[in-house]
């Protein structure tokens, strides 16, 4: 059954707070109010997301659940019916049995929101908190519009980004291979053969074929050990607070990569708080919520100090603008925002424009990439085969 966290008051006023398992919010304010309780807040308590390899579900597919379920929504088609038509339909079988499940907790008395809070690694807090305050205010069609149009920007997002570095990654995959081949099959051939000619070899050709002796014992162990290492250092990056702020720290500070990340940050915080003050979540619970999904502590740290200052009162352009991390134009269209009542349209716009800049920062990271890579991994192709042809050759000059 789910576990159900509450706070309130008891019979002599004071608090009271705990967690209690049933089927139901109806069964636990009926549990609570026999123990003389009164309920101020009731959540389901959410487990943390379990590594699951293989059998997820993509955010293009529950953009397209959410896109279909506002479309029967708004037809009047009421949730139970939608979510039954929607599983028998939908293609992935993760999504198809948590839909399936969702509409069972639906019919036995949970609210929707509650339902899908019950699976935090599909529905994470931002989709749960816009379908709870469209539940609400009545408007869950629209909501349900809103966050498939976010989803899919974001998707849109992810493929520009992955379009652009595959090419990269591939020349520099290729180049590693055609390297380590180079160094344990063609080297030792070249090896032998100078071996066996008694050749007076030069420096370079003797730190070529130590390198060469090296890679045919190592290569392997090489490779486990620098997969360890990258396991190791994406483990203490995601669980140890402190080496994840000084990665995402240096990561900032990184030329072009730094600017691609501020860019992105912005441009995903006024996107998901856009949706989220659209759909009727309060501005402190939206700015709370947007902070889990910057990408990057820093950032991240930077929108709880200025969810601190909106708790304290103050306007939302001003934190923004204390935090160093928006430029000027981004707090001065908030603001205007703010001032004109329109601020989720502004962020918007916002979110539009930074869109924009983040094709140019890639475009501009990749032109440099690319090069680059061909280069680098070209001198130490050439440098080793010249390495390996210039005994010869001053055979060939000797003998001449």
């Amino acid at each position: 059954m789910p576990l159900f966290s509450y706070t309130g008051t008891d019979s002599e006023g004071k608090t009271a707070a705990g967690k209690i398992e049933a089927s139901t919010e109806a069964e636990v304010r009926s549990l609570l109010r026999k123990e003389r309780i009164r309920v101020s807040e009731l959540k389901i308590k959410q487990n943390k997301p379990v590594l699951k390899l293989g059998g997820g579900v993509k955010l293009k597919d529950l953009s397209s659940f959410s896109r279909q379920f506002a479309s029967m929504n708004s037809s009047g088609i009421s949730i139970v019916p939608s979510l039954d038509a929607i599983a028998e339909q939908t293609e992935n079988k993760t999504l198809r049995a948590v839909v399936a499940k969702i509409s069972f907790d639906v019919q036995s008395g949970l609210s929707l929101a509650a339902a899908l809070a019950l699976h935090p690694h599909i529905f994470n807090r931002l989709y749960c908190s816009m379908v709870r305050a469209g539940e609400a205010a009545g408007i869950l069609s629209d909501v349900l519009l809103r966050l498939a149009d976010y989803q899919e920007k974001a998707v849109a997002v992810r493929r520009r980004v992955k379009g652009a570095f595959a090419y990269p990654i591939l020349v520099g995959s290729v180049a590693v291979g055609a390297l380590i081949a180079l160094m344990t099959y063609v080297v030792p051939t070249f090896s032998s053969m100078l071996s066996e000619l008694g050749a007076t070899l030069p420096l370079s050709t003797r730190l070529v074929i130590a390198a060469s002796n090296f890679a045919q014992v190592w290569v392997l162990p090489s490779i486990l050990i620098i997969g360890a290492g990258i396991f190791g250092f994406i483990y203490l990056y995601k669980w140890n607070e402190r080496f994840g702020l000084l990665v995402d720290a240096m990561l900032l500070k990184i030329p072009l990569f730094g600017d691609l990340q501020r860019k992105s940050g912005v441009a995903r915080f006024s996107r998901t708080f856009g949706a989220l003050l659209s759909g009727g979540v309060p501005i402190a619970d939206a700015l709370e919520i947007t902070s889990t999904t910057a990408g990057n502590r820093i950032l991240e740290r930077g929108f709880l100090k200025a969810l601190e200052a909106i708790r304290m009162g103050k306007p939302l352009a001003q934190p923004l603008k204390e935090t160093g991390l928006f430029p000027p134009m981004v707090v001065q269209m908030v603001l205007v925002g703010e001032k004109s009542g329109n601020l989720p349209a502004m962020l918007t716009k916002i979110s539009d424009y930074y869109d924009g800049e983040i094709d140019g920062a890639i475009s501009t990271l990749t032109s440099i990439l690319e090069p680059a890579i061909i280069v680098v991994m070209g001198i130490f192709i050439a440098g080793v085969l010249i390495s390996m042809y210039l005994p010869m050759f001053e055979m060939v000059n000797s003998i001449g």
